[in-house]
């Protein structure tokens, strides 16, 4: 954000005006000719965006609405109410005769109906002129607004489904009884589409396919589609009408999920035991909500060396987990996947317990390594910087003492009614952190209130300059220093900064969440979470040792040995040297890094082995590989989803290890039981109200092992697709980023300051 200087707020102030117009007026005019082409709302048919000058001096003086069946001028404050009460209402003169009369509109196709209507229009054959004292329209908002059609089109449609072809209909109740008889015609037209003739009849083949895809699209869905939907009297309509007998919950609860789930599992447990060894992931212990939450679970998922992912269990948690119990957990789940031949676990990823259970388990099984999530140590960085760097906390109280004051002074708040006509205005109140928000262990709440305060910086700006809000001021001592607060440029350039770093880590813990890095890229990882972070310090003057200090901690924590071997034995971070041979990338680590991996190997391979395996690494260090192998090994491929260069083969290094590079035969079972190592934990996502129902059935034995058979099926069937995101992101996704008017609106309300 650039900085905001206040007195051009106050000089440019007509020409910050006339340029809000014209965006406004082009927001508009891009709205409709979406909507002209099918991607809007349909009133933009019938209204036009006009933008008015101002004659004398040529500039644009307003932005409005103009009606193209009446050329009536509208205010373009809000297009859909305009539509609503000029079009929909009635008041458009010629808005009846450019739609469709629901008069011409086929009748119900219903063995009674013409019956019906020979009765009930015979007596109105002698219908004396006088009938219309009762009034055939019901010009009443209420009624021509609900049903959405003029005066006019109401009268032809309630003549229509009774039948009386035009003429005019008397009532005993008088015109009130309109809308009953409408109310009346609706449920009969409804009843008459519920009994509509079923589809065509299938057979037994048939009807079992169609409900075994059925019980696939449920199960997959995982809580996106509820019980109580199979159901929903229009799901029955629906089944029916496709020519489908009607289901219950019950069926989707007994032997079919019994037989999904055990189709799931065998499958699960084949690829397993083909897998000479394997990686627990293991995801869910590091957060400390459990409230109806996707933390209610802890999901274990099967890393296999080719790159597969399979699930293999979740366990209930319900609160809080001791250490102690964590690491039972591990233990049992590793007993459970390996039987006697423990030593196919070669490892585990998980989200929390680095110190404790994990360490211990690494330390009872000397094969083992053990890893700390890297997207749970990237959010835990961001935790640090809000807890340690002084910058994050001067921010967090300043912009607390802004939120407060205009979300709890009414008198206040209300001056931001004043600028409604600019086309500016908050949306709701400023999101603050909750009184009982630890922010040390979520600074979630606090980067709502700094996006919140950095959206509204130039309303903010245009209200403490306000005579009004100068004469709170001096009522009102905080007023004041919030006005001198939002005036300080330099309180901006804070703001920008600390929001600018949370997006730095954001985006980097968004990129970990979708690419999933090996244990090799963690070093890399940290490089370049450093060099974006010394720009960052560079750009905004901020002290480079503070705030090195802190991810220096951070990194230590997170650090394994396996990440700086892994680094080096992974053939795609060789480095060609001036004589063209490709070497591991010793240069790049430490001293105390290269001493790590001595002791990591010795640690990892048997006791007799491990002189020979030091000797390896020293010919691996030396010799490197082939140039033709290495260059085939970091050939790369664009993504076709995201646009990105990535390795064409990622399994080919540990392929090399295996076939290419026999001779180191100690050194080589080191390296294909590292490179392979995840070093996220995070996988499959439940669907946020399935795990809602999931702790309902804590107490429940018969309820729990149901919902974790659900778990599994749905979880089976994703990571076959490798799909790793949860149905409600991708559904909020898409509605934020949907081609609707609403988006486009807001790009132009936000941007209009006057009119």
């Amino acid at each position: 954000m650039a900085d905001i200087n206040v007195n051009s707020v106050l000089t440019s102030g007509e020409d910050m005006a006339e340029k809000a117009l014209s965006k406004r007026y082009e927001g508009l005019v891009a709205v409709r000719t979406k909507a002209i082409k099918g991607k809007g709302a349909w009133y933009w048919a019938h209204l036009e965006p006009v933008l008015i000058q101002n004659p004398e001096t040529n500039h644009p003086k307003a932005v409005k609405l103009k009606c193209t069946l009446c050329d009536a001028a509208f205010s373009a404050s809000n297009p859909s109410r305009t539509a609503t009460e000029h079009l929909k209402r009635g008041t458009c003169p010629n808005f009846g005769a450019v739609l469709r009369p629901i008069s011409q509109l086929p009748p119900l196709a219903s063995p009674t109906s013409q019956n019906n209507h020979r009765k009930r229009s015979s007596p109105q054959t002698g219908t004396c002129s006088n009938s219309q004292q009762f009034g055939v329209v019901n010009t009443s908002p209420r009624f021509c607004g609900e049903m959405g059609y003029s005066p006019l089109q109401t009268a032809q449609a309630i003549v229509t489904h009774t039948g009386l072809n035009q003429q005019h209909l008397m009532l005993s109740g008088g015109k009130e009884d309109l809308d009953a008889l409408a109310m009346l015609e609706d449920s009969v037209k409804r009843l008459k589409s519920l009994k509509s003739s079923p589809g065509p009849a299938l057979n037994k083949d048939q009807v079992d396919s169609a409900f075994n895809l059925l019980a696939d699209w449920f199960y997959e869905s995982c809580g996106t589609v509820t019980l109580s939907s199979l159901e929903h009297p229009k799901f029955k309509a629906f089944l029916n009408q496709v020519g489908l007998p009607q289901v219950s919950r019950k069926d989707f609860v007994g032997e079919k999920l019994d037989s999904k789930f055990d189709e799931a599992r065998v499958e699960s447990e084949a690829r397993i035991r083909d897998a000479a060894f394997f990686q627990v992931s293991s995801d869910g212990w590091g957060r400390d909500i459990c409230k109806y939450g996707e933390d209610t679970v802890i999901k274990f998922i099967i890393n296999l060396p080719n790159g597969t992912n399979v699930f293999h269990k979740a366990v209930y948690k319900g609160g809080l987990v001791p250490s102690e119990y964590a690491e039972e957990v591990l233990r049992e789940t590793i007993k459970g996947l390996c039987g006697n031949v423990v030593q196919r676990c070669v490892g585990i990823v998980g989200d929390k317990y680095k110190s404790k259970a994990l360490r211990n388990l690494e330390l009872q099984n000397h094969w083992m390594v053990n890893l700390s999530c890297q997207l749970h140590g990237f959010i835990s960085l961001l935790k640090d910087f809000g807890r340690e760097l002084p910058l994050f906390k001067i921010v967090t109280d300043n912009c607390l003492k802004i939120a407060n004051l205009f979300n709890s002074k009414s008198q206040i708040r209300n001056h931001f009614r004043k600028f409604r006509s600019h086309g500016v205005e908050l949306a709701g109140l400023i999101r603050v952190p909750s009184a009982d928000c630890n922010l040390s262990k979520n600074y979630g709440p606090v980067i709502a209130m700094l996006e919140d305060i950095l959206s509204y910086a130039r309303i903010l700006q245009l209200i403490v300059l306000d005579d009004s809000y100068k004469v709170s001021c001096i009522e009102d001592p905080v007023a004041k220093e919030v006005a001198e607060m939002i005036q300080d440029v330099g309180f901006w350039n804070d703001v920008e900064a600390v929001h600018s770093l949370v997006k730095l880590i954001k985006e980097m813990t968004d990129d970990i969440e979708v690419q999933r890095p090996l244990v090799g890229q963690c070093l890399l990882l940290w490089e370049e979470l450093r060099a974006k972070v010394k720009d960052w310090c560079a750009k905004f003057s901020i002290a480079e040792g503070p705030i090195e200090k802190i991810i220096d901690t951070r990194f230590k924590k997170n650090y394994h040995p396996a990440w700086s071997a892994a680094f080096v034995l992974d053939p795609l971070y060789l480095v060609r040297d001036a004589s063209g041979k490709y070497l591991p990338p010793f240069k790049r680590l430490t001293h105390d890094q290269e001493k790590d991996i001595d002791k990591l190997i010795t640690r990892l391979v048997p006791r007799e082995e491990a002189p020979t395996a030091l000797m390896e690494l020293m010919k691996w260090r030396s010799e490197g590989l082939d140039p033709l192998y290495a260059q085939a090994v970091q050939v790369k491929q664009r993504d076709p989803v995201t646009g990105r260069m990535k390795i064409a083969n990622p399994q080919s290094s540990r392929l090399v290890w295996e076939t290419c590079l026999k001779e180191f035969k100690s050194l080589g079972k080191v390296a294909v039981r590292l490179l392979f190592l995840q070093a996220t934990s995070c996988g499959f996502k439940c669907n946020w109200s399935f795990m809602r129902w999931v702790s309902l059935q804590g107490q429940s034995r018969v309820g729990m092992d149901r919902a974790q058979r659900m778990i599994f099926i749905a979880a089976h069937a994703k990571l076959e697709k490798r799909d790793f995101s949860s149905d409600e992101e991708k559904d909020a996704e898409m509605l934020t980023t949907a081609n609707g008017e609403d988006d486009m609106f807001n790009e132009v309300f936000v941007d209009a300051p006057s009119v």
